[in-house]
């Protein structure tokens, strides 16, 4: 069993589940792969259970009945994880927008202990490292990162990425059954905490380009979650410190 495991959850990929499976296996440093799908109809668990012949002891699947949000994914592929000692652990998106090589790069940054936490990160060059995006979407992402520092002050650009690692120890000195958030809310939930809690944070620049294969599952509602998620984040902040 490797020591690092890629957390990816799915719901509808039946595009893309093949090729970014066999593309994290072929990466030069071995990682396991843990797929959370929300009982996709498309029929992408069952993809996922064939390869499993093929990639015995390396890909594993949590089949949940029900469509139950991003931060809860990743929430149940933590528990899993921490349950099998992984000494690290990443989040990563199904539709290729993370670009599975550079996996390499964060999980290196964490075994040299540069940082607790490792961010594959867009906006930390000084350029909006975006492919495939519309101009709207791309102002609302970055603004949204900018809004979250004047805020929190969390000294991260990219606070919405969700191209991240993590050290078992972070996640472990978490209380992850206080999560609120599902959406984007709850990248930036898992970042604040973390920091508040002294953890190093590093940001690696990475090209993100958009899906190019399935349908996206960005809402509107996810957004607000995280206009409204961060301004509670802040206020929870200082009456804990009060």
């Amino acid at each position: 069993m490797s020591k690092a495991l890629v957390i990816i959850p799915t719901y509808n990929e039946k595009e893309n589940i093949r090729e970014i499976i066999r593309a994290v296996f072929n990466l030069s440093k071995p990682f396991d792969i843990l797929i959370v799908d929300d009982n996709s109809p498309d029929g992408t668990a069952q993809i996922v259970h064939e390869l499993q012949t093929e990639f015995d002891n390396r890909l594993f699947i949590l089949n949940r009945k029900e469509k139950q949000g991003l931060g809860k994914a990743y929430l149940d592929g933590f528990e899993w994880a921490l349950a099998r000692q992984y000494d690290y652990i990443f989040e990563m998106d199904a539709d290729f927008s993370h670009p599975p090589k550079e996996l390499v790069n964060l999980a290196e940054t964490l075994e040299k202990n540069e940082a607790d936490i490792s961010i594959g990160s867009r906006y930390n060059t000084g350029r909006i490292n975006v492919v495939h995006w519309d101009l709207k979407r791309i102002l609302l992402s970055y603004f949204a990162s900018i809004y979250v520092r004047l805020i929190t002050q969390i000294p991260v650009k990219d606070t919405t990425a969700g191209f991240v690692g993590y050290k078992r120890q972070v996640l472990e000195n978490l209380d992850l059954n206080q999560v609120e958030f599902v959406g984007y809310a709850f990248q930036i939930e898992m970042k604040f905490k973390a920091w508040k809690k002294g953890f190093r944070i590093k940001e690696i620049p990475i090209l993100f380009t958009d899906r190019v294969r399935g349908k996206s599952k960005m809402r509107g509602s996810i957004i607000s979650e995280a206009v409204i998620g961060v301004l509670k984040l802040k206020w929870k902040s200082i009456i804990n410190k009060l």
